[in-house]
């Protein structure tokens, strides 16, 4: 805070530096979170969050196997989609407080996405398609509940993938914005916006 005193004792409080400073780089902060595009991942999280627990519906009606036993689609589809609302805040809301929110929800997110990618992988290698027997000129019905739980599941794992690659991605971006801002993380403290005026009473 500058304090400046005119001939007339009349003590005028200047604008502080460093408090211009600061909101110009939170400005700066925003601009460069934004540039991230951070609404356009977070989006994307929770549609692919939504993609996975919708698709895992057939395989509730299919033979049970560590893929639903554990609960993957859904304990993933939720974290994709908690990453992705937080990530859509932090476009709305630039603060650093927030940033580091949103990159510990990405780094948990990534993690359990690599965890589910492991899951799909072991799951689809332990339950092979069953070898088509022909009754009545078509097969039976567990060649075709396998062929349709290996073709949901690939699909999931796809999904996942690409949660994996977004998830990583946003990690990198915000990792960087906090090394660079990271000496600026009380961006929000109180000071005058404004030059004030404080005129000494009239002793006479």
């Amino acid at each position: 805070m500058a304090v400046a005193v005119s001939r007339d004792l009349t003590v005028q409080v200047l604008e502080d530096v460093n408090t211009v400073k600061l909101s110009d780089r939170q400005q700066a902060l925003r601009a460069a979170i934004q540039r991230g595009e951070p609404k356009s991942l977070g989006v994307s999280q929770v549609m692919l969050g939504l993609m996975i627990m919708t698709y895992s519906i057939p395989l509730h009606f299919t033979k049970f196997t560590e893929v639903v036993s554990m609960g993957v689609p859904w304990w993933s589809g939720l974290m994709f989609i908690t990453a992705g609302v937080v990530a859509i805040i932090l476009d709305k809301h630039c603060t650093m407080k927030i940033l580091r929110v949103c990159l510990i929800v990405s780094m948990v997110s990534t993690l359990l996405s690599v965890v589910a990618v492991i899951i799909y992988s072991v799951d689809i290698d332990m339950n092979p398609e069953v070898p088509c027997e022909k009754k009545h000129g078509s097969c039976d019905d567990k060649h075709y509940a396998t062929k349709v739980s290996r073709g949901v599941k690939s699909s999931l794992l796809l999904f996942t993938l690409a949660q994996t690659a977004i998830s990583v991605i946003l990690c990198i971006l915000l990792y960087r914005q906090r090394r660079i801002f990271g000496p600026y993380a009380s961006l929000t403290q109180d000071a005058p916006s404004t030059p004030s005026s404080l005129i000494p009473p009239n002793m006479n």
